[in-house]
């Protein structure tokens, strides 16, 4: 199943840990961000990728074009004739398949997502996510859920992570817990990790300023073509740079749930 992810964001609230590089492209650990999200991804199967990029997109492409060199110790024979680049390292990953589509600097998602229609077949079922949110969400059960709903659009209902400490108290107010950052207690937002039909495209058009978020998902609620999937476990964004420093310090630590081809 074809994986669409949005990559041509400005990044304007992680600014202050990398100016150099597009959000996609900061790492976690030793890779960017995008690579975690699409050896996610392969790890259920979906391994046909359409990145569709925008803000500094040049170095999207300068690190898939040099792919193996970035993620591979190699050997350069500069004394002979045959000047063949010797690779030491299989990777998992050189069975994916990825197309990188200029989707436009100032472009919003719903601009962006209707430009790479014509990389998917009609009738044909896709997931869609961002270029910086990880989680460990069960993809099998997303589509089947998503299929056997048969509406145009699911997308993963998630509690989000909460940003300040949580304090529980009895009725005398004596504090009885205290969470240092919580997952919020109510309430569920978007969490990304989409699974579309063809038929998403119907609620597109062509204006670049066309935010997939606003019109077109409350049109598709407003037609009862949007259903959740309910997601209870990790999820975390990347958008700054404390969140930054807590999923690096994570990957640091080997707890990082969304690493589940490690496991």
């Amino acid at each position: 199943m074809k994986v669409i992810i949005f990559c041509g964001g400005l990044g304007t609230r992680i600014r202050d840990t990398s100016e150099s590089l597009p959000k996609p492209m900061i790492n976690i650990g030793n890779y960017p961000i995008i690579w975690h999200i699409m050896r996610y991804y392969a790890h259920w199967g979906h391994k046909e990728f359409i990145l569709c990029l925008g803000y500094k997109g040049d170095k999207i492409r300068e690190f898939f074009l040099n792919y193996r060199a970035y993620t591979s110790d190699f050997t350069l024979n500069f004394n002979k004739e045959n000047k063949d680049i010797i690779f030491h390292n299989n990777h998992e990953t050189h069975d994916w398949s990825v197309t990188l589509v200029e989707t436009g600097l100032n472009t919003m998602t719903g601009g962006r997502l209707k430009k790479v229609q014509k990389y998917i077949s009609q009738d044909e079922t896709f997931l869609l996510t961002y270029g910086d949110g990880l989680g460990d969400i069960n993809l099998d059960n997303l589509v089947r859920f998503h299929k056997m709903n048969n509406k145009v659009l699911t997308v993963t209902g998630v509690r989000p992570p909460g940003r300040f400490g949580e304090l529980n108290s009895d009725e005398f107010g004596t504090v009885t817990e205290f969470n240092e950052k919580p997952q919020a207690t109510a309430g569920v937002i978007s969490g990304g990790f989409f699974a579309c039909d063809y038929k998403i495209f119907n609620y597109l058009n062509d204006n670049e300023n066309l935010i997939f978020e606003n019109e077109p998902i409350k049109s598709l609620v407003k037609d009862q073509q949007m259903s959740i999937y309910k997601h209870e476990h990790f999820w975390q964004p990347m958008d700054t740079h404390r969140e930054y420093l807590l999923l690096n310090e994570m990957y640091k630590k080997g707890n990082a749930p969304w690493m589940i081809w490690n496991k």
